[in-house]
């Protein structure tokens, strides 16, 4: 598959990434078929329910080349743990299942950075290296890793079964300048306050474009990937925020200035994905943490 389908199913349309994926899709002739529990009104073809529901997943599917499924409770204090897991989990198998079975053989489903335990860790956890990358032991301690690890596990499931090829985007912190300004601030009053998430973070606009990458890139199978802008949130030197917040984690490559600790290589090789939307931190802001 090398050319944007035409017609793709997002789940998690109305949601914050949703809606820019619908953007970036319509900009690109694509006919759009939603799913969420609210219609935002910008889809061709909308289906007001839950992921979870077979029969609307199955109705949604039909006649779609394509599926980006994004529908989750994205944080584990969201709901009760049970909430939480199985119903991210439920609606990552009803959608996977449901869209092979209409013979659809290519999706995309929003994985995500907490799949490595860090993020919302019940307590105290480091990476085993930096950059971190595909290959780091994952330490899952929260419903919500879990379940983006069970997610991964079902497209590996799917792919097996019925051929189909499957990206998992594993994504950091996603939103858009003024959101991610706040962190940004935060990040410079309260330096440690990154280090869960190694100070990463991701445009929403680029988030989409990588999305409908993974739908024309070609893959064959699973393929699990970090995506980051190259550079942190953090106006300080990567290499000082490691050595003050993370002094046991070994580094494996330099990390000069900002840099990502996050090794994004994969993605840039799989889908020719470069990040372009980068969050502007002035010079005044930059010195030591």
């Amino acid at each position: 598959m090398s050319h944007v389908p035409s017609r793709v199913l997002v789940t998690g349309a109305a949601g914050r990434l949703g809606g820019a994926v619908l953007r970036d899709l319509a900009a690109h002739g694509t006919s759009v078929i939603g799913l969420d529990r609210t219609d935002p009104g910008t889809a061709d073809t909308f289906f007001t329910g839950s992921a979870g529901d077979v029969d609307l997943v199955a109705r949604a599917v039909a006649g779609a080349d394509a599926v980006i499924h994004l529908a989750a409770i994205p944080d584990p204090t969201l709901g009760t743990p049970a909430e939480v897991f199985v119903g991210n989990v439920a609606a990552t198998f009803v959608v996977l299942d449901q869209a092979a079975r209409a013979g659809v053989s290519r999706a995309v489903i929003a994985s995500s950075l907490s799949i490595t335990g860090l993020p919302f860790a019940p307590r105290p956890a480091a990476p085993d290296y930096v950059p971190i990358d595909e290959a780091m032991p994952l330490q899952v301690a929260d419903p919500y890793a879990l379940s983006k690890q069970a997610d991964e596990a079902t497209a590996r499931m799917v792919a097996r079964r019925d051929g189909m090829g499957v990206v998992a985007l594993r994504f950091p912190k996603l939103g858009t300048p003024g959101f991610l300004a706040d962190y940004a601030r935060e990040y410079r009053e309260e330096p440690g306050a990154g280090a869960h998430e190694v100070w990463s973070y991701l445009d929403l606009r680029d988030a989409a474009v990588a999305c409908r990458l993974g739908l024309t890139a070609p893959v064959t199978g699973v393929h699990p990937l970090y995506l980051a802008a190259p550079e942190t949130l953090s106006p300080y030197p990567t290499g000082e925020l490691l050595a003050r917040y993370l002094p046991d984690v070994p580094r494996r490559a330099p990390l000069p200035g900002r840099a990502v600790p996050i090794d994004t290589s994969a993605a840039a090789a799989l889908l020719g994905f470069t990040p372009r939307h980068l969050f502007d931190i002035t010079p005044a802001e930059l010195g030591a943490p």
